[in-house]
């Protein structure tokens, strides 16, 4: 069967959403305020990208490689604005740029996994009022149905050739851990594992306690309990 032959477009209409993409872009380079407001017109162009092939017209070859030559860093960030557009009520779409993109994608979690029943002006409100790592706690609650604790997520480079070792590294921790828990876990108890490892003399001893008590949850119930009153003795 043959392939489906790709839509012609008018040529006016492409030529122009991909301006407006890359103004938007120079714009979130150089404006940090900017790059919270025009979010949801840059997710409105994306999707039109998507759905008529524009891409095309810089002779690429899917919607993918068009994304990696407009977001070098993270293709992630361009698929956020997108759900944003798609997922929350164009009503909103003007108070969305009073809370920001990173609210705004949390929102459109909430609203996928709501469907039809999605509580638009609550969840709105909530992010209006509630700080930015509250909010995103709240919406993880109403996802999970757990209450989590704050947390962040962490940049840092590392080389290709330094891949192999992190990951094996991790799929041992996964091995030993229960299969569910997440890989920042697994990172947790590796660097536990390395400070508890470590001269308690070139380390802070709270730090070095903390990681003991954590190592110690590996351990199968009756040799932990033989391990505790053996140190209690040793106190």
């Amino acid at each position: 069967m043959p392939p489906p032959i790709a839509p012609k477009p008018n040529q006016r209409r492409p030529l122009f959403v991909l301006e407006k993409i890359d103004e938007i872009l120079h714009w979130e380079r150089t404006t940090e305020r900017e790059r919270d407001t025009r979010f949801v017109e840059l997710g409105r162009y994306l999707c039109e990208v998507r759905a008529g092939q524009f891409w095309r017209i810089d002779n690429l070859t899917s919607f993918d490689e068009f994304l990696d030559r407009r977001f070098p860093e993270s293709r992630r960030k361009a698929y956020y604005r997108m759900a944003i557009h798609e997922q929350l009520p164009r009503q909103t779409h003007r108070e969305l740029k009073q809370v920001g993109w990173t609210k705004a994608a949390e929102l459109a979690k909430v609203a996928r996994r709501d469907g039809e029943k999605f509580d638009c002006a609550t969840w709105l409100h909530k992010a209006q009022e509630l700080p930015e790592e509250e909010f995103k706690r709240e919406v993880e609650r109403h996802l999970t149905g757990q209450d989590t604790e704050p947390w962040e997520i962490l940049y840092f480079k590392v080389y290709k050739s330094q891949l192999q070792v992190i990951e094996r590294a991790l799929e041992t921790a996964l091995l030993m851990l229960d299969s569910q828990q997440s890989r920042g876990y697994c990172l947790e108890m590796i660097c536990a594992d390395f400070l508890a490892g470590a001269s308690l003399a070139e380390t802070d001893s709270k730090i070095f306690s903390d990681s003991v008590r954590r190592l110690l949850q590996f351990l199968p119930g009756p040799i932990r309990q033989e391990l505790i009153q053996s140190l209690k003795e040793s106190a």
